[in-house]
């Protein structure tokens, strides 16, 4: 299996230098440079709210409805894929656990024996697949629904193949890793919803029901016009493989895959996307244009940076703070907060006033819920994990034949911390313009283990790359 690739930080050619020294082309491939044009903003109070296209949502149930079963194949037998597959089993009747694929043996053998374990499911030996094909063989078993929750290099491909073969899918975030794959997921989303087909990504903040409590009020007016807002994904070190004896480079990098830019898209794309998805969820907005900066100070293996601080700006004027980092010692957060005229918000679960004083608060209401339930002697069961609650949703649609595909606004993410990801690197600004022309693709030009054919350059703002 080919790819016709470019190496991550190289180029095809030169192209036209800027002042720093550096090629666009070389993180943009042959895209259009066009910018986009920023409108201002207003910072007058006006109860004339802007919608931008966002509806309230309705929360799903706590379990989806009985109905014929449904068969899943799981492509992806890490700890997010068991994890996937447990909570696809949980989620309502009538629903099976029949396929199983990963390249490593050693992989899916303990995702085999914890479903064994904890389920009482087994898989035969004849529905476990080992290989960098495998996913193909999934898809072609009789399966009803594909679950995708391998590193997201591979989920263009995989979502294509899923969608072709008329398999609804449930595929973990983020969808790509380059400009080229996230449009990939957009024309796959589009034959998916031509063929009725529903899809659930794996962005859980859209299915917990105090974001969406949160969302809807926002939605009818209770903190005015957004007019700025933040995210950050602040953590210690994440984990890390480093190299065993006998490893060839793909296995080194596919062990260690959270920490190799192919495989991840780096970590402001792996996973600071929730943050950044909610940002675009909650503003009905994706940003045009990204200035970042980020470094990598104290990461261990792989290629990646270990922050990341991006300016993100709206077509309406409306800026984004941007901040992830995975280093030890410093001080964390991992959230999303939007600030409109009336009022601001954390997101999650509360609203504040101009003062900063709550106006209201969903843990408030529950506890008023739970005390309403145990006053009437009524069991109280509280919200599922969002984790659980996705796979409640999807298969609820399913069976109910809702429309739903999550993949058009989660490749909309994805592509933004792409442009945030390239900005950084770079130290230029990068525009949606460039990524919706961009010809970039990461990663080596054949799949196999042994050697793997590119080289593994951490990227410095301002410098040149090499031809």
């Amino acid at each position: 299996m080919k790819r016709e690739e470019l190496e991550p930080n190289t180029v095809e050619k030169e192209s036209e230098p800027t002042e720093s020294g550096w090629s666009r082309r070389a993180f943009l491939g042959s895209a259009a440079l066009a910018g986009a044009v920023i409108a201002s903003c207003t910072s007058e109070p006006t109860r004339e709210i802007p919608h931008y296209g966002r509806t309230r949502m309705l929360a799903g149930p706590q379990q989806a409805p009985d109905g014929p079963i449904l068969k899943a194949g799981l492509v992806g037998c890490g700890g997010r894929g068991t994890g996937a597959a447990f909570d696809f089993l949980n989620a309502g009747p009538n629903l099976q656990l029949a396929a199983l694929a990963d390249v490593f043996d050693d992989h899916l053998q303990q995702c085999r024996n914890q479903l064994k374990e904890r389920k009482g499911v087994e898989i035969p030996d004849d529905r476990c697949f080992l290989g960098f094909d495998a996913f193909q063989r999934v898809i072609d078993s009789d399966v009803d629904v594909v679950l995708l929750a391998t590193p997201p290099y591979f989920r263009p491909e995989h979502f294509e193949a899923a969608v072709q073969a008329r398999k609804q899918v449930f595929m973990e975030k983020p969808v790509a890793v380059d400009p080229v794959g996230s449009r990939a997921i957009l024309a796959s989303a589009e034959k998916a919803d031509a063929f009725g087909l529903c899809v659930v990504t794996g962005t859980q903040r859209r299915h917990e029901r105090s974001y969406i409590e949160t969302y809807n009020r926002i939605v009818d007016g209770a903190i005015g016009e957004i007019v700025a807002a933040r995210c950050y994904w602040n953590q210690g070190q994440l984990w890390y493989k480093v190299r065993e004896s006998g490893w060839t480079d793909m296995e080194a990098m596919l062990r260690d895959w959270v920490n190799w830019q192919w495989l991840s898209g780096d970590h402001i794309v792996e996973q600071h996307i929730h943050n950044i998805d909610v940002v675009n969820w909650y503003t009905g907005l994706h940003p045009v244009r990204a200035v970042g900066a980020g470094a990598r100070m104290r990461r261990v293996t792989g290629d990646q940076y270990d922050f990341f601080s991006v300016d993100f700006a709206m077509e309406n004027g409306l800026h984004v703070h941007s901040m992830c980092r995975q280093i030890d010692g410093c001080v964390n957060s991992v959230s999303e907060a939007v600030q409109g005229t009336l009022g601001s918000s954390n997101c999650k679960d509360t609203i504040f006033d101009l003062d900063g004083n709550v106006v209201w608060s969903y843990k408030d209401d529950q506890e008023k819920a739970k005390a309403r339930a145990e006053e009437a002697g009524e069991e109280w069961q509280g919200d599922n994990s969002p984790y659980l609650q996705e796979h409640v949703d999807l298969v609820t649609a399913i069976r109910t034949g809702a429309k739903i595909n999550e993949a058009h606004d989660t490749a909309a993410s994805t592509l933004v911390a792409i442009m945030g990801r390239i900005s950084a690197y770079t130290g230029l600004e990068t525009t949606w313009d460039e990524m919706m022309a961009s010809d970039l693709t990461v990663g080596p030009r054949e799949l196999r283990m042994g050697p793997v054919d590119l080289q593994a350059e951490i990227p410095v703002p301002g410098v040149p790359t090499r031809a």
